[in-house]
């Protein structure tokens, strides 16, 4: 079971707002124990994101999709992830009543009474339209919930809005709720020295025949050409599994012994 994350949004694409989920995302699911596998970032392209959901819904990941779930002419996460299932958009009840909610809220700090059937109000129920069978998820900012899907045996999706200050404790209350069990459930151990003055090439045998070894292990190399207060390395470590992770690095290092090559621990 992977974890992914979809972010939707032609600002992000075009530069004109930096992304800030995949970091927090990231950091969340650290917390946790937990580790993403993999993300993507879309426009605001009916098709493209059709395309898309298509694919991770015949996964058995847990997706997070941060986006487009609003009614303005740009977002358009929901109806494609209803094209994607080939379901229909239905008003969710539950959501009708926190969007309702949400309404009367607006009215009161405004002094007015509500008025549900004025037209931007009944345009914003179209913020509960979500593919039949979903299940809403609790926006704790100003109640307009977000949706999630479940997918074969342990896949889900779970659609949030672009806000940070909505979207991240909704994803914080998905993973809490939902995901409890698999907080903490794979141990893992890293463990890394900077390498200096040498090639990934040179390197490369000695990492591929650590994997080769150690199959609950995964050797990874990021290099540097180094600045004022470093000379050109290459950060060489292992990760995964404890035990074999030190069986893994005592032959990382007797490798690099036989190279001759000067590193110091991380």
């Amino acid at each position: 079971m992977a974890i992914g994350l979809i972010i939707i949004g032609d600002e992000i694409l075009s530069g004109k707002r930096a992304d800030k989920h995949f970091p927090k995302v990231v950091e969340l699911l650290n917390a946790r124990g937990l580790q993403l596998a993999w993300a993507e970032y879309l426009g605001d392209d009916r098709d493209r994101i059709t395309a898309v959901l298509k694919r991770t819904f015949a996964s058995g990941d847990i997706v997070f999709s941060c986006g487009g779930i609003g009614a303005t002419p740009d977002d358009h996460t929901r109806q494609c992830a209803a094209a994607a299932l080939g379901l229909p958009l239905e008003l969710h009840p539950e959501a009708k009543v926190k969007i309702e909610e949400r309404i009367a809220d607006v009215a009161r700090e405004a002094g007015k009474a509500p008025d549900y059937n004025a037209a931007d109000n009944a345009h914003r129920l179209k913020m509960g339209e979500f593919p039949q069978g979903s299940v809403i998820i609790p926006n704790p900012f100003n109640k307009i919930p977000g949706f999630a899907v479940r997918h074969g045996e342990h896949g889900a999706h779970y659609f949030v809005p672009g806000f940070p200050v909505m979207a991240w404790p909704m994803i914080e209350w998905v993973l809490d709720t939902h995901y409890s069990h698999l907080f903490q459930s794979v141990a893992r151990l890293e463990k890394a020295v900077l390498v200096f003055e040498q090639a990934e090439s040179t390197l490369t045998p000695l990492m591929e025949a650590i994997e080769a070894e150690f199959p609950l292990v995964k050797v990874f190399s990021l290099p540097s050409v180094g600045d004022a207060t470093i000379r050109r390395h290459i950060e060489l470590g292992v990760k995964g599994e404890p035990e074999q992770v030190t069986a893994a690095f005592e032959k990382m290092l007797k490798g690099l012994d036989q190279f001759k090559a000067e590193y110091q621990h991380v």
